[in-house]
């Protein structure tokens, strides 16, 4: 069933304020229409393009720094951080991050996204993976954007912290970690369980 413009217009505001990372794309196969007329759509509408609403929803979200390691070592692209409480990062699945012969994402890619997530939201100088336990639930293919969403959690061990790292292609989870960390000092993570 073919929508008028009004509806589809309305529900493509409605979908992009839940989903302010979906593409074009995925906006243009929803509706059944091309990209262009998601374009046209979003320029009448005032929706800034996907860098734009990343960048936004960045500045908005993230007010403070990573500690533990420099920026670009993060895997992906920190668009909301919060020290010992959560942090989300997006990564889009390119050709570098796939096999050639079958377009999946290499697992180990997934992997360093999700681990350098739970290194940055530690509020530490000195934040380490010492344990991991992960799953991958599904294949990521080239094209498709990850988003991993990382929350802090007491170990109730001196010294070390649990980051769930949960990752997800629209909505459905392709992989879940939970990383333990070593950490530097004892003081914010008692500072964090004092405050759950």
């Amino acid at each position: 069933m073919k929508r008028s413009k009004k509806e589809r217009q309305k529900l493509l505001i409605d979908t992009i304020n839940d989903q302010p990372f979906i593409t074009d794309e995925k906006l243009a196969q929803i509706f059944q229409v091309s990209i262009q007329t998601i374009r046209l759509d979003r320029m009448e509408l005032a929706i800034p393009e996907l860098r734009e609403r990343i960048k936004s929803v960045a500045t908005s979200n993230w007010n403070e720094t990573v500690k533990a390691l420099p920026i670009d070592e993060v895997i992906g692209e920190i668009i909301d951080l919060e020290l010992d409480y959560r942090a989300i990062s997006i990564l889009d699945i390119t050709a570098e991050h796939v096999f050639s012969r079958n377009k999946i994402a290499r697992g180990h890619h997934l992997f360093a996204q999700a681990n350098s997530l739970a290194v940055a939201v530690i509020n530490d100088e000195l934040a380490l993976t010492a344990n991991a336990m992960i799953k991958f639930t599904r294949q990521v293919v080239e094209g498709e954007r990850v988003i991993a969403k990382a929350t802090v959690r007491d170990s109730g061990v001196k010294n070390r912290t649990v980051v769930e790292v949960i990752s997800n292609v629209d909505n459905e989870v392709v992989f879940k970690g939970e990383f333990e960390m070593y950490r530097s000092n004892e003081k914010e993570g008692i500072e964090n369980e004092n405050s759950n």
